[in-house]
């Protein structure tokens, strides 16, 4: 069998997920009349809403009795766990680029890895009918990408195609903007090695992502690397020091084709397949025959970088909303996260309430946290906090951010200010068209945490920012937090209008009319510095005297300040709490009762 393994890179909102969708269809994949949705790939419901990948997925088309496996990576480097192993799964890539934009961050971090695997690219210009293209500038910053991320020189005589995923054609010369997408079809197979496979050997297959399946339990999806496999074929799994993970039957293996994977009796060496009939084996285990005892080498991944406490909710709303409230319920869901997310860690706190996960970047957490209040789990999120260092002389560490940020040059003054006092330092500073500026900046990831609602206010929302993890660099010392204080509900009621007018003077409320309130909830932002207690509840009082002047006139409150997840995640302080239902997203500090809160800022202050 003819077969081609490659995945596409690209940073998000480049096409890539479009252009997937036009190779299912020119390749014949999809009936005729078959109806499919718009970006067929993007299949879980966060993707659809947020037009971002966040899954790695396998597919497969077939083109002139070639057949080609692909798989789709995602753009944002918050979710480059998922990346880091389906590379080991290839033998070439695809990297999109917006005629554009250019190389963007995200596209540069899995450049780089497939660069050092020693992967040749292919190069496709997106977007090449944009009115804005500056396709020739685009392919020079590619090069210049490739030069700085130490491609050797075979790398470096990549073939270009100038493509657009959305009206479905490719060509070698830039200038037309007609076809199909032959010509992307006909360079893979051209230009991408077959699987170097050893069909004669023992079958050695290794895990690179993990599925669950109502009936079948797991499905575990990676590349026969040597052999053959049958249906009901004896195999075990092994650790990566070589140890038995468990002994089992191939119950089922299934190939990949478009969308959905296909029984078959029997699997090749190179070909991308999923198995089920395992009940342990897990992510970068190796599944072989019995004979075999060597396990197959898996990438390593690269460390998490910020933490956050998961806690069961204790506020005097818990329950009401949510099914899964335990601890318990939350412990499971949590380890059986971090088994397919090999990203994530998760370690049990002291309290047996409470857990830290540690990820990639606010992005990854905040996905995890939302799929969860989906599923019906109530909890209580914590700040996020970097995870610190230490160099070889035992001084402190901290991981440091690559910034890029697009802004229109009348804020490039205000943005440059903000993040030289989030200790940030400016690498680059370019004028990129269109009256818009490029900055990089290299920040401490501490000082980027919440900055990005103050970054879209400061640019009037025109600005963009694009964050990726550089090095774990020396500690900066103390970085300025959240300026203004907030106003704390006394006591537990309704909101009243009559109590929130007066409130509105003192900053911004987050709660409108009639929301359920409890004490130590928090329920808008202070002018001033400090925290205030406030009584949002009070009601007027019914008596026989009017008031002179019309002041009994309806009072008009502005619509209150709603935040999403992870607006709420970054806005909070380090003695404050994020509550989460199905339904509500609620901000409280960690101590409802103000006595409490007074005896540990004094005990902080001691320390």
């Amino acid at each position: 069998m003819n077969l081609r393994n490659v995945a596409i890179i690209a940073h998000v909102d480049h096409g890539k997920t479009t252009l997937v969708d036009q190779l299912f269809r020119q390749s014949g994949t999809f009936r005729d009349n078959q109806r499919i949705e718009e970006r067929a790939m993007d299949s879980n419901d966060l993707e659809k809403e947020r037009g971002i990948t966040i899954l790695a997925k396998c597919t497969s088309v077939d083109w002139e009795g070639t057949r080609i496996n692909i798989v789709d990576t995602p753009g944002h480097a918050d979710f480059g766990g998922e990346v880091e192993r389906i590379l080991s799964m290839v033998d070439g890539v695809i990297l999109l680029v917006d005629s554009s934009e250019g190389a963007m961050p995200q596209t540069k971090f899995v450049t780089g890895k497939a660069l050092a695997l020693g992967l040749r690219p292919i190069v496709v210009v997106n977007k090449v009918d944009r009115p804005d293209e500056r396709i020739q500038e685009v392919l020079d910053e590619v090069f210049d990408l490739f030069v700085s991320l130490e491609a050797t020189d075979e790398q470096l005589d990549f073939p270009v195609l100038y493509a657009s995923g959305r009206n479905g054609y490719a060509n070698d010369d830039h200038s037309l903007r007609e076809g199909t997408l032959a010509p992307l079809f006909n360079k893979i197979i051209e230009h991408v090695p077959p699987p170097s496979a050893d069909p004669d050997g023992p079958f050695k297959f290794l895990v690179t992502l993990l599925d669950r399946d109502n009936f079948l339990g797991r499905i575990l999806t990676g590349l026969v690397f040597s052999g053959s496999v049958k249906t009901n074929q004896p195999i075990h799994s092994l650790d990566n020091d070589g140890k038995i993970v468990e002994t089992g039957r191939a119950t089922k293996i299934m190939t990949f084709h478009g969308l959905e994977r296909v029984p078959t009796d029997e699997a090749q060496a190179g070909d991308i397949i999923s198995i089920a009939g395992l009940t342990h084996t897990t992510v970068s285990n190796t599944i072989c025959d019995p004979s075999v005892s060597e396990p197959l080498h898996a990438q390593p991944i690269d460390p998490p970088t910020l933490s956050m406490r998961f806690a069961v909710n204790d506020s005097p709303m818990a329950g009401r909303e949510g099914t899964k409230v335990t601890s318990r319920m939350i412990r499971d869901r949590l380890f059986r996260e971090a088994e397919s997310n090999v990203a994530i860690k998760v370690t049990e706190a002291d309290d047996r309430d409470s857990y830290e996960v540690a990820g990639r970047g606010e992005l990854q957490l905040g996905v995890l946290i939302e799929t969860m209040r989906r599923e019906g789990f109530e909890l209580g999120i914590s700040r996020p906090r970097v995870l610190f260092g230490t160099d070889e002389d035992g001084k402190k560490t901290e991981p440091y951010e690559t910034v890029i940020i697009d802004v229109d040059e009348e804020y490039s003054g205000t943005v440059v200010e903000k993040m030289n006092i989030r200790k940030a330092e400016m690498t680059d500073m370019r004028p990129s068209g269109g009256g818009k500026t490029r900055i990089t900046f290299s920040a401490p990831s501490r000082g980027m945490i919440g900055y990005h609602g103050e970054f879209l206010s400061d640019t009037r929302g025109t600005g963009i920012m694009n964050r990726l993890f550089e090095k774990y660099g020396p500690h900066k010392g103390q970085i300025e937090g959240r300026k203004n204080g907030v106003l704390i509900s006394n006591g537990s009621g309704e909101a009243n209008s009559y109590a929130l007018g007066p409130l509105e003077e003192r900053g911004i409320l987050f709660v409108g009319h009639g929301e359920q309130l409890y004490e130590g909830m928090i329920v808008g932002e202070n002018a001033k510095p400090d925290d205030l207690e406030v009584n949002p509840m009070k009601a007027k009082q019914l008596t026989n005297f009017r008031a002179s002047g019309g002041k009994d006139d309806a009072i008009r409150l502005t619509p209150p300040k709603k935040m999403t997840l992870e607006q709420a995640i970054a806005y909070i302080d380090d003695d404050e709490m994020v509550e989460v239902t199905p339904k509500s997203i609620r901000l409280r500090k960690r101590f409802l009762d103000p006595h409490d809160r007074k005896r540990a800022s004094r005990a902080k202050q001691a320390a």
